[in-house]
């Protein structure tokens, strides 16, 4: 079975009622360290180890983490790290801080969980950086056309010193945020019913024209633009039903957020274009952390450290062995089972999308941006710096093969 199918032999009542009695967060911390076929008896050992482990004694701090629309049972598919990040900073403090995990959508969106961390109504979250752009304009940064040649590419940068230079610390200044870990993936486009008969897509051409839901990215609008694909901004929570009623052609986002978010039904063709960013990512509030202890402050750094090594291995295995996002797709994936043809397109084809569209051979879209991001910056050459960090790794270096680095400190 699925690790996709984890929980669904349990019921809403039998979700609830355990809920109310160890807490949601003990028992998604507690579904998330289980595997296989889950019972309800086995989620409720689960939750009661957890609970008792939890709540053995008062914590100093309790963080509340919205963590957009996800739960248990669909960070299994996009391995986002954030249940990870979660139980190991609560066993690395001994419980002096517990974890409010706060899912599916309850507590904030994907466009309005940053606001809502930057207020103080919750201390951390987990969403796009593409959707948090909205209240972040900074985290447009990541989000230049063809800045990342590969999944690698962008691991090596997240682990990279320059990363706290170039991303964190410009963010912290300017929106109170402190970037913590992401998984990540680049994006294509997914593309709905009208393409269920087409031959899978082999051209760039063939996507011209076509209609497309944009997320909170300015960046990510010019790039579409440049490449004809007609953005149109819909709300993630939105997407779906605009797939399935033909009212947008497809939708820019990743693999694994097609499986996660049960857009599979209604995507017939995932195309590879790899033209910017798709970060799912944990930031928390940066007058929280600091005013935590310095070794609280510590033990949330490590705990990040481990949750991004977490998501660079578990999200690659992920995206083939779950998503089916791979050629040959294996059976019994999602995107199998619901036939979803990946489109990787030829070499040719993703160069020919680079020189459409990308800073480096189409400058002029990108200026007024990215002159705003480099001011933002203090003067830094945004686009450049992030560039030549990226092609320190082979282009053809598997995700996976990236040396994991304490990003943090400089030696």
């Amino acid at each position: 079975m699925k690790v996709s199918k984890a929980l669904a032999g349990i019921s809403r009542r039998d979700l609830f009622r355990l809920s109310g009695q160890f807490g949601l967060s003990s028992v998604v911390l507690g579904a998330g360290a289980l595997t296989g076929a889950v019972s309800v008896p086995s989620l409720a050992k689960a939750a009661e180890s957890t609970y008792t482990k939890r709540f053995s004694k008062e914590p100093k701090h309790t963080l509340k983490l919205g963590a957009s629309g996800f739960n248990a049972q669909n960070l299994l598919i996009e391995r986002a790290g954030v249940l990870a990040f979660a139980r190991d900073l609560e066993e690395r403090t001994e419980g002096e801080i517990r974890v409010e995990f706060i899912g599916d959508n309850q507590i904030c969106g994907q466009l309005n969980c940053v606001e809502k961390t930057q207020t103080g109504v919750i201390d951390m979250y987990a969403a796009s950086t593409q959707n948090s752009a909205g209240g972040a304009p900074y985290l447009n940064v990541l989000d230049y056309a063809y800045m990342f040649p590969s999944r690698a590419s962008q691991y090596h940068f997240l682990y990279s010193p320059e990363s706290q230079r170039i991303l964190r610390d410009p963010l912290e200044r300017r929106h109170g945020l402190k970037f913590l870990f992401s998984h990540c993936e680049l994006r294509g486009i997914q593309l709905g019913s009208s393409f269920a008969d087409k031959p899978t897509v082999t051209k760039l051409e063939e996507l011209f024209g076509t209609k497309n839901r944009v997320t909170g990215t300015q960046l990510g609008r010019i790039a579409m633009q440049q490449l004809n694909l007609n953005p149109v901004p819909v709300a993630w929570e939105e997407t779906l039903d605009g797939l399935k009623q033909g009212l947008i052609d497809g939708a820019e986002t990743w693999a694994s957020a097609v499986a996660y978010a049960n857009m599979s039904p209604v995507v017939s063709q995932s195309v590879d274009l790899k033209f910017f960013c798709g970060t799912e990512h944990t930031s928390m509030s940066a007058r929280v952390f600091d005013e935590m202890e310095p070794h609280l402050q510590d033990a949330i750094m490590e705990s990040a450290y481990l949750a991004q090594v977490y998501a660079q291995h578990a999200n690659e295995a992920a995206l083939v062995n779950t998503v089916g996002f791979s050629d040959p797709q294996l059976p019994g994936t999602i995107f199998d089972q619901h036939n979803v043809r990946p489109a990787f397109l030829a070499d040719d084809q993703i160069r020919m999308a680079e020189e459409m569209c990308s800073p480096e051979f189409n400058p002029e879209p990108w200026v007024q941006w990215r002159e705003r991001l480099d001011n933002w910056a203090g003067g830094i050459d945004t686009y450049t710096s992030i560039y030549n960090v990226a092609r320190e790794v082979p282009a053809d270096m598997p995700a996976e093969n990236v040396e994991p680095r304490r990003w943090w400190r400089a030696a």
